[in-house]
């Protein structure tokens, strides 16, 4: 018997046209899109849908829409399957979609996410300043300490995203992170590429954006999740609200370990990983850190309404952890 995870992408994985064939194809994901809109008092499925790339890629329209697609996903797979519910053993998102995670877990309602992932881009961009990141991709991972070194000799800095065994993305002020991108091709890496980004996501420049969101999250209903929800920093357990709450507001200056998150949930004996969301980012860092896994992106362009099934998913399927 083997059990699943639940997994959801964040920002980066937006795309125009994302949602668009799987709502004309699903009535369940068409009625998320139309209930975001409602929520945001604006035409965020139209933005998904025909674009501008360069709005839709604003922080401020990323977040929610990639929480839309994904929660559009996930419905139009409860949809197709007959399922009224669909449980994982675990859900976990990759840095905003951790937003993603908690709606699908019943900790926030779907307006409540959508409201809560738009105010997040504004927080993080108006504390953005001179900060900057850098994907840092083929280190070995016994360099890190090195690397680190350098960028804290020349101001604030951190590895935000531990993605997978040889990449790992770092923020914070940009001097600091054009040294440690300099750094680590000394240090051996294949490639130190300084993003287009002016947010220092996951470092403490998001501090302000941080102590902004507790004030917010107060006013906020936070439940208990439906099942084993994992932190970023340290894939601990989220088991009630409070701390799901916490969570919200500790992954702003927090890193992403999405190397141990995978572990966890791997020696916890989860062999299916399933990617809700657009694109299929997760999947392949997931073939990356535990390659005996099988990982599955529903976003196939090649599928139907752009779902694709994974068979194991069908009602008559032995995988445990999957219906409730």
């Amino acid at each position: 018997m083997s059990q699943i995870a639940f997994v959801f992408p964040g920002q980066g994985s937006q795309y125009v046209g994302m949602g668009q064939a799987l709502a004309e194809a699903s009535p369940a994901a068409a009625a998320v899109f139309r209930a975001a809109d409602e929520a945001l008092g604006e035409s965020l499925s139209n933005l998904s849908f025909a674009g501008p790339q360069e709005q839709l890629d604003l922080t401020v329209n990323s977040q929610p829409a990639i929480l839309a697609t994904s929660i559009a996903y996930l419905q139009a797979l409860e949809e197709l399957t007959g399922y009224a519910r669909l449980t994982p053993t675990f859900y976990a998102g990759h840095s905003m979609g951790q937003y993603s995670a908690m709606v699908a877990s019943g900790v926030l309602t779907l307006s409540d996410g959508l409201r809560l992932a738009r105010e997040r881009g504004r927080q993080m961009q108006a504390s953005s300043g001179d900060g900057a990141m850098a994907a840092i991709i083929g280190l070995p991972d016994e360099r890190l300490g090195e690397l680190e070194a350098a960028g804290l000799a020349r101001g604030v800095f951190t590895i935000a995203n531990r993605n997978s065994p040889g990449q790992v993305v770092v923020s914070g002020e940009r001097a600091a992170v054009e040294a440690a991108s300099e750094a680590a091709r000394e240090l051996g890496a294949k490639r130190a590429i300084v993003l287009p980004v002016s947010v220092a996501a996951h470092s403490p420049l998001m501090s302000q954006a941080a102590e902004n969101m507790r004030a917010i999250l107060v006013a906020v209903d936070f439940a208990d999740p439906d099942a084993m929800l994992l932190a970023n920093a340290d894939a601990r357990e989220l088991a009630d609200g409070e701390a799901a709450r916490a969570e919200l507001v500790e992954h702003l200056t927090r890193g992403v370990d999405w190397v141990t998150t995978i572990e966890r949930m791997s020696a916890a004996g989860v062999t299916h990983f399933i990617e809700i969301g657009p694109g299929k980012v997760l999947t392949g860092l997931i073939k990356r850190i535990a390659p005996e896994a099988e990982g599955y992106a529903l976003d196939d362009q090649s599928a139907p309404g752009r779902l694709a099934l994974p068979a194991f998913l069908d009602p008559a399927a032995t995988v445990t952890g999957a219906v409730t």
